[in-house]
């Protein structure tokens, strides 16, 4: 059965044994070490804190939700017994064959079981955490969804931005590109001198979060994709003060309205993003003046901080899978897997090369699908691409620099590109080059390349059925 709420979904993953409770650490900067330090045991545990300094017990912390595949598996319905790319595969054919599941609306809501209006108001009341030490301030919003609905028809967006607390009525939403769905929204309603209504969803549950994140076409609905992946429908009822749609089964709800920038603006930043660097400075950003406050009893606070890479907040590149989608809609056959590290900073795509040129056309959609990323490496099919030990090999005997590398330049990237000179993004310059590394063998003579010594497929699954309990500890090791 798939989880209800975030609630029941931590009650999965605890009885997985994939849970960790922490009691009594420090909202600044504590919490947020303690969570990339777990981030690299690969994977560590989940991470429930409570009893926070300064604040009483049963206002509570979560973090690495989906730092493993096996936590990735349990939140996507998946069966969790499934290698690293195996559980790929299966989410990209999940999502390939995407069906709309509308949410159902609700007259009630657990979240209306406390609330904060005019004088009552403060943000504070939460644990909201000092993430990174030379993070700008408190940020409440790095795994909440900022919900908007375009004034000219019915789209309602639910997407992940980040959210900076400035004083305890008042925040900032950082577009970190004026082609996100959230700014051109927003953008409609500033062009005509209007506020834009704006609530902002702390502790929604997994399926939600991903949808959050996931590069969905204008007019999709996060609600709808979140509910296929669930296979049920999302509740949602009216917010209070705003009448936006939001999911019902949430922990905190802030509503508020975000004036034209022009109008009103704070200086948001600098924020350690999942680069690994502050790839942009503190910045003008557009303000949300809070209305109301509302949250269950004993809430919980979803975080997601940017890790330096290789450490995400997901185990598994789920962008991969769209992106393997994509290669396949768009007539690259023979895709034996997709990959990306570093959320998308490189891509690898492994294929069994049908003709001269496959690989080339494969890297081609691959460069125009990575945000940011600049380095695309094109395998055979004999290479893991979730591997990077089979990577590797593939680059040092394979690849040929006078012939197998070309780079694209004027690429799409983001004002979070740590590579992008200060001179470029004042002018709002945000391209980058890109590199596609072809380390297949040679097509020409592909039957004459040297044969590899290790062995067979088949062969290392007879190993592992034989020797599983002996190399694994365990007679039922990861398959496809």
């Amino acid at each position: 059965m798939p989880y209800k709420d975030l609630r029941e979904f931590i009650e999965k993953i605890d009885n997985s044994g994939e849970l960790q409770q922490i009691d009594a650490a420090n909202w600044n900067l504590e919490i947020g070490g303690i969570t990339e330090v777990s981030a690299t045991l690969n994977p560590g545990p989940a991470l429930l804190f409570d009893n926070i300094r300064d604040y009483p017990r049963g206002f509570r912390v979560f973090t690495n939700s989906l730092n493993s595949i096996k936590r990735d598996a349990i939140a996507l319905g998946l069966p969790t017994d499934l290698s690293a790319l195996g559980t790929l595969r299966a989410w990209k054919d999940r999502i390939g064959a995407f069906t709309k599941i509308r949410p159902v609306h609700r007259s009630d809501s657990p979240l209306l079981e406390n609330s904060m209006k005019d004088e009552s108001l403060d943000i504070y009341k939460f644990p909201v955490p000092h993430w990174h030490k030379k993070d700008g301030g408190r940020y409440i919003g790095t795994g909440s969804l900022v919900i908007m609905q375009d004034p000219e028809s019915e789209w309602v967006n639910a997407s992940v931005y980040r959210v900076q607390v400035h004083r305890k009525n008042l925040l900032t939403v950082f577009f970190e590109h004026p082609g996100r769905h959230g700014a051109i929204i927003a953008k409609k309603y500033w062009d005509k001198g209007k506020s834009c209504p704006v609530a902002i969803v702390c502790g929604e549950d997994p399926s939600l979060f991903i949808s959050g994140w996931e590069y969905l076409p204008a007019s999709y609905s996060e609600y709808e994709f979140a509910g296929s992946i669930k296979q049920q429908p999302i509740d949602v009822f009216d917010g209070p003060s705003t009448g936006l749609p939001v999911p019902a089964q949430a922990e905190i709800l802030i509503e508020g309205e975000m004036p034209p920038i022009d109008r009103e603006s704070l200086i948001e930043g600098p924020f350690g993003e999942y680069t690994g660097y502050y790839g942009s400075g503190p910045a003008a950003a557009p303000v949300v003046k809070i209305n109301s406050i509302c949250y269950r009893n004993d809430p919980i606070l979803l975080g997601a901080p940017p890790l330096r890479p290789p450490y995400g907040i997901t185990g598994l590149p789920m962008g991969a899978a769209t992106l393997w989608n994509n290669l396949e809609r768009n007539g690259v056959t023979d895709v034996v897997g997709v990959w990306q590290y570093g959320l998308h900073l490189i891509t690898v795509v492994s294929l069994k090369q049908r003709y001269s040129g496959h690989a080339k056309r494969a890297g081609l959609i691959a460069a125009g699908n990575s945000l940011i990323g600049r380095i695309v490496i094109l395998v055979d099919e004999d290479i893991d691409p979730s591997n990077m030990d089979d990577v590797i090999w593939a680059l040092g005997t394979r690849f040929e620099p006078a012939s197998s590398l070309d780079i694209i330049k004027n690429g799409w990237s983001s004002s979070l590109d740590p590579r992008i000179s200060p001179e470029s993004k004042a002018k709002g310059d945000f391209s980058n080059s890109k590199v596609i590394i072809d380390a297949c063998k040679p097509f020409p003579w592909i039957d004459k390349f040297p044969t590899s010594t290790q062995i067979s497929p088949e062969y290392r699954k007879e190993i592992e059925k034989r020797w599983g309990h002996i190399i694994f500890g365990s007679t039922n090791p990861k398959t496809e």
